[in-house]
């Protein structure tokens, strides 16, 4: 079971602060073209940044047994794929929307972060992230930093892209405000199908494996829209819509955005403007709902986004106090993370949480700056072992063991800041 801790880390927050930003700036297209000359822009884009080490970022504090461990952000294409400085004067919001794909001399463009909110992660561990302000997909690789990307107007057609999920098959079901239905992409990221049945302003989105079903929160209906996963046909609706967002009666929403199924079937609700969580069983049955307003431990203040993690703790992206708290399914904190700021682990403009249950890794996304953080959760299983461990060697029973289980795999030379740096 996880611990609630309250204190902070320390972990030079000046120095880990500086080197935060200096590689925000190295990774903006602005570094990678702008400069009054070549000199200049040749060192933005083969100068080598200082390794940061994150492994010593671990919740709660040592001497504690650390249930969360920090790995890693992303925010935008490698600088090592921009070839060369010398572009015709396109207006940087072009670039990044993808309309000008090339350089005037043939390099790449550097494609980067704007407003990431919904998030997915296939059968390989890619993470897709969809960006409102670039109109675009990111997809990023976690173990080489390579990018790949679904375009708008190339492989599909954007407005306002917002929630994301993933099925058991790798097709991805991408939400669209915008145009009010939601995009499925089958494994080759072409779109294939589309959800347009009942949908006013679809939000996030959440996938039921077992029971085949996918769950779709409409933020102007006030309502969860659920669709069979194979057929795409309506099944029902889950609220009372037409309210204007004014109930508070258990079982109807206001405002709903994140969602999330944990292994029993059972869904998860973010009542963003209700400030609480609500759980239904897979048949859309009322069961339990927990949360009240207030910047304590354990309260809301506008929850957007909900993950579960392996172990069935419910994860809780808190925007207004950007905040991450961990729940037991009832309701009980264990423990929080983060807090207004840049460093790792905190958060500026947190709207969202997804989890990857086959790694254990949990990632959020931030708007200011966008970015993307990824965690190690450390499993219950995991936990037990290493406290036995440390039983054991407080008796004198057995020597010092490597903490394993609990640290995170070391990024490569170059490539630990949130952008992968250049060479």
């Amino acid at each position: 079971m996880l611990e609630l801790r309250k204190r902070t880390i320390e972990i030079g927050p000046m120095l880990l602060a500086a080197a935060l930003l200096l590689t925000i700036i190295t990774a903006s297209p602005f570094a990678a073209y702008a400069g009054k000359n070549k000199k200049a822009a040749d060192t933005a884009t083969t100068a080598k940044a200082k390794v940061i080490d994150y492994s010593n970022i671990v919740w709660p504090n040592p001497p504690a047994i650390p249930r969360i461990r920090y790995v890693n952000w992303y925010s935008a294409q490698p600088l090592k794929d921009v070839d060369s400085p010398k572009t015709k004067k396109e207006g940087w919001m072009d670039r990044l929307a993808g309309t000008v794909p090339q350089s005037d001399g043939g390099g790449k463009v550097l494609f980067q972060l704007g407003q990431p909110y919904g998030m997915a992660v296939d059968s390989k561990g890619k993470v897709y992230v969809a960006d409102t302000k670039v109109g675009a997909i990111f997809i990023f690789n976690t173990e080489t930093r390579d990018v790949e990307m679904i375009k708008n107007k190339v492989e599909a057609h954007f407005v306002r892209i917002i929630g994301m999920a993933m099925d058991d098959n790798d097709r991805l079901f991408v939400s669209d405000p915008g145009l009010k239905h939601v995009l499925v992409f089958n494994a080759q990221h072409k779109a294939e199908d589309v959800i347009t049945d009942g949908l006013v302003e679809p939000s996030m989105l959440a996938i039921d494996t077992q029971n085949r079903l996918v769950y779709v929160s409409d933020i102007s209906l006030d309502q969860i829209l659920v669709y069979d996963a194979d057929s795409l046909k309506l099944k029902r609706k889950m609220g009372t819509g037409g309210k204007n967002h004014e109930l508070t009666t258990p079982g109807d929403f206001a405002k709903p955005t994140g969602i999330a199924v944990d292994q029993e079937g059972n869904l998860y609700v973010a009542d963003t403007l209700n400030n609480r969580i609500e759980i239904f069983d897979a048949d859309g049955t009322f069961i339990r709902t927990w949360g009240k307003a207030g910047d304590g431990p354990g309260y809301f203040a506008r929850p957007k986004g909900v993950a579960i993690d392996s172990d069935g703790h419910v994860w809780v992206a808190d925007g207004m106090q950007d905040r991450v708290q961990v729940f037991t399914p009832e309701g009980q904190l264990l423990i929080s993370l983060g807090g207004h700021g840049l460093l790792p682990g905190q958060f500026q403009g947190l709207v969202n949480i997804a989890s990857d249950n086959k790694r254990n890794r949990i990632y959020t996304s931030e708007i200011y700056p966008g970015r993307v953080q990824e965690l190690r959760y450390i499993t219950d299983s995991e936990y037990d072992q290493l406290r036995k461990e440390r039983e054991a060697l407080r008796a004198g029973n057995a020597p010092k063991k490597q903490d394993e289980a609990a640290t995170a795999t070391p990024p490569k030379t170059g490539e630990s800041s949130s952008a992968p740096q250049p060479k």
